[in-house]
């Protein structure tokens, strides 16, 4: 085992010298990254290693890091034990007696790896401190030089949470609003600047609106909301165009600086007949979704994507109140018995029609009137597009 260790260090020195002396790395990278790269880190998409545990990461990171942890959770938990007890250098010994061995060089080989694949990778911690310090030495044992981020993760954090306070406080907002099912979020991607803030928080923003997989954690929305901002192209258009939101979509929640200059911002309303709105909720809600479940779940697909609708329509029981509910139940249920015994999506449309006409539409015109001093358009979608890129033309006049 010694001896397989010591030939698979040297082999990865050598292929550090070959590809040192081929220019592809340079000994002389900087040693940490500082405060004023921040910017061009992130817009960038600069791959990074975050070495924190677990536990940490999950409640939230950058978007474009992953998951190579110095200490997992457990021993995190230990190490912070015994630095409460008996300080730091007693808990950097025990950090070291348990990130030895064959441990230490399975860590290693997966930062090694990472690193080889990504030239321009970077390292960071909480703080930027012992941790990320730590493997940044083992990696440079092995001929690897790679930079950390001064400061880590809190300043990174404390970074992008400043680009949405700033982005919030200075920049002219435009919102597409209409009733469900036109295509608003669609429309929103074919613009720029603009931001998807349901495609960032995975989740369509309605009580049907859970996607297969699970929604980011709140301080991971947040980030990736600050890294779009960000990367957008600002010098063709001050304005930056959303979709008009409430403040929840699905468990996360719109920053609150953000939201509070939406609600004072122009509305342009998209308008569609209800035929064309119920088949796009068809084909996203149910058709889209559908064929999602079957990709994950396997040979419960079936039973999964019943449960995700008969769980959406209870969100809003109350709401809809006892005799519309179990008429649009009984609606739902024919139309998934139509739909699993191979007859087709066509059923679907009977509840969803019922839904839009009965519920969301009354909902929508009653929260409008509260906004028609904000409305600068009203147009099919074409009409939008064309109204919007006139605007544009005119600013680009101005400038």
């Amino acid at each position: 085992m010694a001896a397989h260790c010591r030939n698979d260090r040297l082999a990865r020195l050598l292929s550090y010298e070959y590809r040192r002396l081929s220019g592809s790395i340079t000994q002389f990278m900087p040693e940490s990254i500082s405060p004023t790269a921040r910017r061009s880190l992130l817009v960038n998409n600069t791959p990074l290693i975050d070495v924190r545990a677990p536990i940490e990461f999950a409640r939230g990171s950058i978007p474009s890091a992953v998951n190579l942890p110095l200490l997992d959770d457990a021993q995190r938990e230990a190490v912070g034990k015994r630095y409460r007890q008996a300080g730091q250098d007693a808990a950097v010994r025990l950090g070291h007696e348990l990130i030895s061995g064959a441990l230490r060089d399975s860590r290693l080989a997966q930062w090694s790896e990472f690193v080889e694949a990504h030239g321009d990778a970077a390292i960071f911690c909480y703080r930027g401190g012992l941790r990320s310090a730590t493997v940044q030495q083992w990696l440079k044992e092995l001929g690897l030089h790679v930079p950390r981020i001064a400061g880590g993760y809190k300043a990174l954090r404390s970074f992008l949470v400043n680009t949405l306070a700033e982005v919030a406080d200075t920049t002219p907002l435009l919102l597409v609003a209409g009733k469900t099912g036109c295509a608003k979020t669609d429309l929103v991607n074919r613009l720029s600047p603009a931001v998807d803030l349901e495609g960032l928080a995975n989740h369509r923003g309605s009580a049907f609106g859970r996607r297969v997989s699970p929604q980011p954690a709140q301080a991971d929305f947040e980030n990736a909301l600050a890294v779009a901002l960000l990367r957008l192209p600002w010098e063709e258009t001050e304005r930056l165009v959303l979709e008009d939101e409430g403040r929840a979509i699905g468990s996360l929640s719109v920053p609150m600086a953000l939201f509070r200059r939406m609600q004072q911002a122009p509305i342009a309303i998209i308008e569609k007949a209800l035929p064309a709105r119920v088949d796009t909720v068809l084909h996203a809600y149910v058709k889209g979704n559908y064929s999602d479940y079957h990709s994950t779940a396997g040979i419960r697909a079936e039973q999964e994507f019943s449960n995700y609708l008969h769980d959406s329509l209870k969100r809003i029981q109350k709401r809809l109140g006892v005799d519309l509910f179990r008429e649009i139940r009984s609606d739902l249920d024919n139309a998934l018995h139509s739909h699993l015994q191979g007859q087709g999506i066509d059923a679907h449309k009977i509840w969803i029609e019922k839904l839009l006409r009965l519920y969301y539409d009354p909902m929508y015109e009653y929260q409008l009137e509260k906004k028609l001093h904000r409305i600068v358009f009203r147009g099919n979608s074409e009409e939008f597009l064309h109204w919007i890129s006139g605007l544009r033309l005119v600013r680009a006049g101005a400038a």
